[in-house]
């Protein structure tokens, strides 16, 4: 399959479900989506055209989480980027665990690190913040202040 083909291939299948779609550069695409059609497109990238699940990612904005889930296609060196912007008044969003495991430990992270629920995931235990740490409080959102006693010695 060739990159052309896989641009054909999610155009044709999601049409006007795309809400932009543009090509940074001959290696990387990226396509915004509805935060409802995650889980549509994630499984046609990742089931139908065989790419490889890379990661996501997370940035605060004022209003919405934006998050970004990163599909690799290893013999072309393309990687698809599907974006979709989460409220912070509704900070929730479908899981992708259940059509690729390798979802499991990104989602718990940016659930603690952003505060953003994935539904139906199957083990949202912290995984990378003390026991202790204050419930409420998600360190990568503009609002959180470090302070001395958050500070390490």
């Amino acid at each position: 399959m060739t990159r052309e083909d896989i641009i054909k291939n999610i155009k044709d299948e999601f049409g006007d479900r795309i809400k932009k779609f543009y090509a940074k550069s001959a290696k990387r695409i990226y396509i915004d989506i509805e935060k409802a059609d995650v889980i549509d497109f994630a499984r046609f990238i990742f089931k139908d055209l065989a790419a490889r699940f890379n990661t996501a990612t997370a940035i605060d904005n004022p209003k919405d989480i934006e998050i970004m889930y990163h599909f690799d296609f290893d013999r072309l060196g393309l990687i698809v980027t599907l974006r979709t912007y989460v409220p912070k008044n509704k900070c929730e969003i479908e899981s992708l665990v259940p059509i690729m495991s390798s979802a499991e430990w990104i989602e718990r992270e940016i659930h603690e690190l952003f505060g953003l629920e994935f539904k139906n995931h199957p083990n949202m235990k912290p995984l990378l913040l003390p026991d202790d740490w204050p419930k409420g409080k998600y360190p990568l959102r503009k609002e959180y202040k470090l302070n001395n006693k958050n500070r390490c010695s």
